[in-house]
This record gives C-alpha cells, structure tokens and sequence, in this order.
C-alpha cells in the first residue's frame, strides 16, 4: 500500500476541521531557510565583523492547481476555502502573551514524503478560467508557510502513557507507515499499529477505518 498515489493536503493541525485536498500535487516547491549573521564594528579593519546570530525558521512555498471545470455550477474558491481560514485570525486561538486571536497552525502533508507544521505567512490566488458570468473555475494558489521551530517529530515514550492515548479514522490515501509517522514520528513503526489492530495484510486499509493507536512497546 505504500505505493498507492497519494494527494497533498494541507490541515489545521489540532485536527478541527476539513483539510484541504489538493486537486494536483505539486510539481516542485522550495524551502528556504535564513541564516542569521550580524555585523559588528572592526576598528582598524576596512570591513565590519561578521557575527552568528542563529538560525531563523523555514519557509516553504508551493505553487497549486486547482480546476473545477468538469462541474456546471462550481466555484473554485470554494476547493480550498478552508485554506484561506486557515490564514484568517481565529477569535477562539488566543494567544496566551497578548490575549488576541491569531491564525491557526497548520500542517502540509504528502504521503510519507513531508509533514511541514507551520503558519500561512501568504497566499496568491490566480484565476485563469471563468464561466460566462464570471465564476471562477481554475485557480493557481501559491501559498507560503513559515515553519514552526518547535516541530520536531518525536517518538512515543514508552513510559509515559500506559492507556491508549487515541484513535484514528483512516482517510483516503493514508498509509500505515505515514499513520506511524505522523503518530510516533517514524514510518517503521506500522507494524506497531497493524499487530495492535490485528492488520494481517496492510495493503487492506480502508477509508473510514477505525485504528486503536498505544504506547510504543
């Protein structure tokens, strides 16, 4: 199963929600990552000093295609709303130093490939097909995030939780090995969640599954 075509989705990453379902993945994106340096006085010198500062986060921008064209009455907008709330201030997100609402988190996601945990910094959208009145039905959307430094994938464990922590209704195109990714920040860790759930063949993982997902042995 792990060869099976997987899309791109991008999702508030506390799981609130529908994710974004790229209708095309990506056929390229960059990450850009600053390296930070400062310059000081070098008296005498004919140049100043250069200093590291520290590192800054990661930004990633991705170039998407969305097309709505087979449909009579569709609004391609409406293929990615989700996407531009992401990028909204979410009343219900306070930000615990300044008290204020702030954008959600976020999280882009393609197969076992990437998983980018982060804030949309902006998004451009390009309409490039119409309907006679006007709807637009194809869209490009370039959109940068900017990572989280805190993200680092981590495995469970062992010790700190002895019930199952949750459970996971599988979507269309998940994998076990991306589950166990996702879940316990390796891929070879499937095989945990199929003898948890008595999986005798992988490959026969369905949307809308149920999986019980627990502690690492």
């Amino acid at each position: 199963m792990a060869d099976q075509f997987q899309k791109a989705e991008i999702r508030r990453d506390d799981g609130s929600g529908d994710p974004v379902i790229c209708h095309f993945n990506p056929t390229d994106f960059s990450i850009t990552r600053n390296i930070k340096w400062e310059e000081a006085p070098n008296v005498g010198g004919n140049q100043p000093r250069k200093v590291f500062s520290g590192g800054e986060t990661s930004d990633m921008t991705i170039k998407l295609l969305f097309d709505v064209s087979s449909s009579e009455t569709a609004d391609v907008r409406d293929s990615y709303k989700a996407l531009l709330e992401m990028a909204e201030i979410d009343p219900k997100k306070v930000n615990s130093k300044t008290g204020k609402g702030e954008p959600a988190q976020c999280r882009f996601i393609w197969g076992n490939f990437l998983s980018f945990k982060a804030i949309i910094k902006s998004i451009k959208q390009n309409f490039v097909m119409f309907r006679a009145d006007g709807t637009p039905i194809r869209a490009n959307v370039e959109v940068t995030f900017e990572q989280l430094e805190e993200d680092t994938p981590k495995k469970q464990n062992p010790t700190s939780v002895s019930e199952p922590r949750k459970i996971w209704v599988v979507r269309a195109g998940q994998t076990l090995d991306w589950i166990a990714y996702t879940e316990y920040g390796d891929p070879n860790y499937w095989r945990h969640i199929a003898d948890t759930n008595n999986i005798l063949n992988p490959k026969d993982l369905q949307a809308g599954q149920v999986l019980k997902l627990t502690p690492l042995p």
